[in-house]
């Protein structure tokens, strides 16, 4: 008798629980903040998630030492090629930046900023991606590491897309 009442109820509130839950990405915004990241991001149930490895930046000088930052630029440079490419590999997928819903980067520091990250670079570059005309944000966090597999690379940067 318990078993039977209970399937019961548990037959009438499935479908409250279908209803209920979103059938968008929902894109949570920091309180108060104009800053180009979402605070948190929230993927509804049937959301394809497409993880795309961490990507380096392009050669922008073939003359330089292809271990030294002259071969790869500033960050700033740096950061517009990572997302370049991983615009592209988005769009081989049939994806765009809009579905970037998590991003992770990777920045060494410079020697010409004290060894510090240049997060200032960083920004001038993400924002061309992220902010603008492209409204629909990532969580991400940035973190500065020693170093990365070529000494000239100042940026990595790995991204979670989804799509419903």
């Amino acid at each position: 008798m318990k078993t039977t009442r209970l399937a019961a109820a548990l037959a009438l509130a499935l479908p409250l629980t279908v209803l209920a839950a979103p059938t968008a990405i929902v894109r949570h915004k920091i309180p108060d903040s104009d800053f180009p990241i979402a605070q948190a991001v929230t993927l509804p149930p049937g959301t394809t998630i497409h993880f795309i490895s961490g990507q380096v930046p392009p050669v922008v000088d073939k003359a330089a030492d292809p271990n030294s930052s002259a071969a790869f630029g500033d960050t700033k440079t740096q950061t517009v090629g990572v997302l370049t490419k991983i615009k592209e590999i988005l769009q081989g997928m049939g994806l765009t930046m809009g579905d970037v819903v998590k991003m992770q980067v990777f920045l060494v520091g410079d020697p010409n900023k004290n060894g510090r990250a240049d997060v200032a670079g960083f920004m001038a570059g993400y924002t061309q991606f992220f902010g603008g005309a492209q409204p629909n944000l990532p969580a991400r966090a940035v973190v500065q590491v020693a170093g990365l597999s070529n000494p000239g690379w100042f940026v990595e940067i790995e991204v979670v897309a989804a799509k419903k």
